[in-house]
């Protein structure tokens, strides 16, 4: 399995990790979850950070991680997890990475990489007060799995008589701990007087996807800044104001991203159909040439091949068989069709090409970016290629899945996400160290 197909893998599958109350855990993927670890333990992980991911596919990849043996791999591999391992343990919804937590016991599973990351939650954790209030039991459950039951307690009673400077205290319990204050406290509570069964937090300390924009009415002005600018564009709005704007928001949307070392060709769909009409007019092709000028700033080297009038002109009917014919003639590591969906000169002959590519020798990566309106667009009857690999956009804030989805299908596409969310964690230092985003 690829890159691209295990992300969709997690975005489409996961249902929730299950405990039966003696102790069985249901993990139907479990094979795949242990196949993708062992081929690479750091994309793996660093996957699940991708924005998009399924909260329990998440809660799948940090069970994972922690009850896998990490004693192969090099210390920088070890670094990488280690930050990974702290992103989705402050990510996830705390209720969430407790079942996670308590699989890992379930399991029996306990590492040194899996005592720091239990006793980082059950000490750590930024809403740590409300979860002992609410949680204690398996708070207390993870803490003695991660110490062992007898060195836990022997650590709380030392720390219940004031006892906080004790050597055995530092090598059994604080040196794991990154703020020695707050995780004595917290142990008072764990193991103090008290009852349990406050409501619990939902929602997770730290967000682990970027904040989305969601119209309640959406418009062809309201799908990201980049669209909206080119809709006044093709309008007929003042170029010399609209142009430098336009030139920002591409800036803004591809500040921070990694150059994909590859040779991308895009197929784009500048057919009437793209130009829509009513109160739609503009709305699909402005969102297309978004996605186009975003490529161009991240892609090494973009060919671009237009199958209808110019995008400010969208003119003519679809043909995207001999757009991709023509795309693959360029010699790129990857094509990405970006279209509405109607193909309406000789339906079906794209699929008919795509299915004939193997026979033809051609490897070349082929993948279909459908345009869409609004979220609830139905696109059942408008897919050209059903034995392409697709994923559908309305708004420029889908370009943070789309891509790492798109370039997941070539081989430079890894080293992209690798050093996409690695840049992503780095700016998020302090929330992980235990604030707030």
């Amino acid at each position: 399995m690829n890159t691209s197909e295990l992300l969709t893998h997690f975005r489409t599958h996961g249902t929730p990790l299950t405990l039966s109350r003696r102790g069985e855990l249901t993990w139907d993927d479990a094979d795949l979850h242990r196949e993708a670890w062992e081929a690479d333990p750091e994309g793996y992980a660093l996957l699940a950070l991708v924005p998009g991911v399924r909260e329990w596919q998440r809660a799948r990849v940090l069970l994972r991680v922690l009850a896998s043996s990490q004693a192969h791999l090099a210390e920088p591999a070890r670094a990488v997890l280690a930050t990974a391992t702290r992103a989705l343990l402050f990510g996830l919804a705390p209720s969430t990475a407790i079942t996670a937590l308590l699989a890992v016991r379930r399991l029996r599973a306990n590492h040194k990489h899996t005592t720091r990351a239990m006793v980082a939650f059950a000490l750590e954790h930024p809403d740590g007060d409300a979860l002992v209030a609410a949680r204690r039991p398996a708070l207390v459950d993870c803490l003695e799995h991660a110490l062992g039951k007898a060195t836990a307690r022997a650590c709380a009673r030392l720390i219940a008589e004031g006892d906080t400077g004790s050597p055995y205290l530092r090598s059994r319990l604080l040196r794991f701990t990154r703020d020695p204050e707050t995780a004595m406290r917290r142990v008072r509570a764990l193991y103090g007087p008290g009852v349990h069964g406050a409501p619990a937090p939902q929602e997770p300390p730290v967000a682990l996807d970027p904040p989305r924009e969601n119209p309640q009415v959406v418009t062809v002005t309201n799908r990201g800044d980049i669209a909206a600018t080119l809709v006044h564009l093709y309008r007929g709005g003042s170029e010399s104001e609209l142009r430098p704007a336009l030139a920002r928001y591409v800036a803004e949307a591809t500040r921070g991203l990694p150059r994909l070392a590859a040779h991308v060709a895009l197929v784009l769909d500048t057919s009437a159909s793209m130009r829509g009409y009513g109160e739609r007019e503009w709305a699909l092709i402005s969102q297309a040439e978004a996605l186009r000028l975003v490529l161009a700033e991240v892609c090494e080297r973009l060919t671009v091949i237009e199958t209808g009038g110019p995008a400010a002109a969208p003119a003519g009917a679809t043909d995207l068989a001999t757009g991709l014919l023509d795309a693959l003639a360029a010699g790129p590591d990857l094509v990405a069709i970006v279209t509405d969906g109607y193909e309406n000169t000789l339906p079906g002959d794209l699929a008919r090409v795509v299915a004939s590519l193997p026979g033809a020798g051609v490897t070349t990566p082929v993948v279909l970016c459908q345009a869409a309106f609004a979220r609830s667009d139905d696109l059942t009857f408008r897919t050209p290629a059903r034995n392409l690999p697709r994923a559908s956009f309305w708004h420029q804030d889908d370009f943070a899945e789309l891509l790492p989805w798109l370039f997941g299908h070539c081989a430079a596409g890894r080293d992209w996400i690798r050093r996409t969310v690695l840049d992503r964690l780095s700016g998020r230092v302090t929330a992980l160290e235990g604030g707030r985003a």
